[in-house]
């Protein structure tokens, strides 16, 4: 008996420079659809839909779905195997490079769905973080260690530059685990589902974003190192103690919040310095 999830080989080999593995495992399948709960109305969109074992089920719950495929030798398969559906839409392309805001209708949020090649995970989250506005939520599988990261605490060696900006923008839910045998080939990690939701109002917002991102990536470029070191170029000790903070923690025991509270001191005192230099 055969799975109707489950693609056919149709003569295509995973690849390795695309991170491609195809997900097959139906109980996994039905698992992520009842999680997203996708409606007739949802701009839903797939990045690397593959052989298509999840637009499948996806396209039965709502009747339309855009996704976007990188590899070339899927877009034939998938306008084959889904070509019975009018509103099905595929964007040959980079989802890196991919105006997304174009699939958007007035009024409307995108729903973002995807498999993501462990390769570009992290710089593909950071992207549709800076698109947070048109998102309504995102399901990723992603590698274990990177959903762990995004959903991590102050304190934990997960905690870092993309858990602090993924809870800036978003409530972070890790929803359950998936074991190499669902893919084909199997990887050699576990991969988890995670849901980004990101918020209508941010709860804890910075006066400029880029200066949090700048002030993040600072303190987390030397992790092993403590903050009076790694902030150095940006703002002194002395200015940081006087903000509550203590110079000799490392950068993984700083709160969001704090983070927040740091940057926006950097951001003062460089408008300062601009306004000093005009």
């Amino acid at each position: 008996m055969t799975n109707k999830h489950t693609p056919k080989a149709h003569g295509h080999r995973a690849r390795k420079r695309f991170g491609q593995n195809f997900l097959h495992d139906h109980h996994v399948i039905d698992k992520i659809v009842r999680a997203i709960s996708p409606k007739a109305d949802d701009c839903l969109v797939e990045i690397g839909p593959g052989m298509g074992a999840l637009t499948e089920p996806l396209l039965e719950a709502s009747g339309k779905l855009d996704v976007v495929e990188l590899d070339r030798d899927l877009i034939p398969i998938l306008r084959t195997k889904f070509f019975n559906y009018p509103d099905f839409h595929i964007h040959e392309g980079d989802a890196l490079k991919f105006d997304f805001s174009t699939l958007l209708q007035p009024g409307q949020q995108l729903r973002i769905v995807g498999n993501l090649p462990y390769n570009i995970s992290t710089p593909l989250i950071f992207h549709f973080l800076a698109h947070h506005s048109i998102v309504r939520d995102m399901h990723f599988m992603l590698q274990k260690e990177v959903v762990e990261r995004l959903a991590s605490a102050p304190g934990t060696s997960d905690y870092g530059r993309l858990g602090i900006m993924a809870q800036y923008y978003c409530k972070v839910e890790p929803l359950f685990i998936v074991g190499p045998g669902s893919f084909s080939p199997p990887p050699k990690v576990d991969s988890a589902i995670v849901r980004l939701s990101p918020y209508d109002e941010l709860p804890c917002p910075a006066k400029d974003v880029k200066t949090l991102e700048r002030v993040v990536r600072e303190a987390f470029s030397m992790r092993r190192k403590t903050l009076r070191n790694t902030l150095k170029n940006l703002i002194s000790a002395e200015q940081l103690e006087a903000l509550g903070i203590d110079t000799s923690l490392r950068p993984e025991r700083l709160t969001l919040q704090q983070y927040v509270c740091i940057a926006d001191a950097v951001y003062d005192l460089q408008q300062a310095e601009e306004g000093e230099s005009s």
